[in-house]
């Protein structure tokens, strides 16, 4: 006979899905957890597109890094006309936060489920090896929790995000919910030539499509709940034309008061993820000196790069130094999703004018006779 929690969760596994989770094995004890007798660290998460402070280079050997993390759903304003999105979140942010571990270390993750919630859900961590990235092992209804952990073997950023099943996979995702893991080498970053290299200011920049019904008339539609809006939605997902494209949930998220921040001379390393579609990022009137398009520090990085690509459901990064002070913006170079549709972030730097670098030479004037 079925539980109640097993009738709920039915709805949205796929046969394939469920086969798999009868074959994993049953959650351990805590004397078992508390068996690994590796140091623990217990981690706040703070928002994109900060960052949680970590050590560049591990101190030590491998230890376990706890976090813990509460789905929210709820609506979210992604830009200036009031468009609502039925948001579903990690911690109330979209991306959901980025967790910052060394390879050889445990990420351990408590997944809160609030049972002011409507759906269930859970999180598939690509940095993780088995069980569907974790996503079968954590699947939770409203008013449950569960505690995941798993070794990071592999060094480099990976997306996570909500894969409860089925057609809830990308529903789910483009609708906020997915982040990033970056799993620094013991040793820390080092360039193309493996010389070691460090960042003054660590940026996590999630890159979103959303898919916003419309009315009769043309107008965006608002729902009352989280799953009012599936039936609608999923007509938009297919017709695979997103309504936005935006970074970190919402049109202007970082830009003019809500800038990135550095200083001429300051280094500052961009984490950058795509769960969904495919994407461009371009600094303009800067570079990338070193950048792991493929989010993988243990392949050596490109250098000197002007665009590079992030491949949908992955996370790379970029390292650059700032040499002028000024404002950059930060793009999806699909130039028509960062104008129109709002794929467009700012850095603002400070600092003195390096005329070497660039200069006016004349100012405008009248083209002369």
């Amino acid at each position: 006979m079925l539980t109640r929690r097993e009738a709920l969760l039915g709805s949205v596994f796929t046969a394939a899905a469920v086969a798999t989770i009868t074959a994993m094995p049953a959650a351990v004890s805590a004397k078992e957890v508390a068996g690994l007798r590796l140091p623990r660290e217990k981690v706040a998460l703070v928002a994109p597109p900060f960052v949680h402070a970590h050590d560049q280079v591990a101190k030590g050997g491998p230890k376990i890094v706890g976090f813990t993390m509460t789905i929210e759903e709820k609506p979210v304003v992604i830009d200036a006309d009031g468009t609502q999105l039925n948001a579903m979140t990690y911690n109330g942010s979209i991306p959901g936060p980025l967790m910052v571990v060394h390879q050889g270390d445990y990420l351990e993750l408590t997944l809160i489920n609030p049972d002011t919630n409507t759906l269930a859900h859970n999180i598939d961590f690509h940095a993780a090896t088995g069980a569907l990235g974790g996503g079968g092992l954590t699947l939770i209804n409203p008013g449950e929790q569960v505690t995941l952990r798993f070794k990071a073997t592999r060094a480099g950023t990976f997306v996570y995000h909500c894969a409860p099943g089925g057609a809830m996979i990308p529903w789910h995702v483009v609708s906020g919910m997915s982040g990033a893991v970056m799993v620094l080498p013991r040793d820390g970053l080092r360039d193309d030539k493996g010389k070691p290299i460090r960042y003054d200011h660590i940026y996590y920049i999630g890159e979103n499509d959303f898919y916003i019904p419309r009315d009769e008339q043309g107008k965006f539609k608002k729902f009352e709940t989280a799953g009012d809006n599936y039936d609608d939605t999923v007509k938009v997902m297919r017709g695979l034309i997103p309504t936005h494209v935006v970074f970190n949930g919402k049109q202007g998220s970082l830009t003019g008061e809500h800038a990135m921040k550095a200083k001429v001379g300051e280094t500052v390393l961009i984490v950058h993820s795509q769960a969904n579609r495919d994407t461009r990022p371009h600094l303009i009137g800067g570079h990338g000196d070193f950048v792991w398009e493929q989010g993988k520090f243990d392949n050596p990085p490109a250098k000197d790069l002007e665009t590079w690509f992030i491949r949908g459901g992955s996370a790379g990064s970029a390292l650059y130094t700032f040499l002028q002070p000024g404002i950059y913006a930060y793009v999806n170079h699909n130039l028509i999703e960062a104008v129109e549709l709002g794929a467009t972030a700012h850095f603002t730097v400070d600092g003195h004018w390096d005329d070497d670098l660039m200069m006016q030479i004349e100012a405008p004037r009248s083209i002369a006779s």
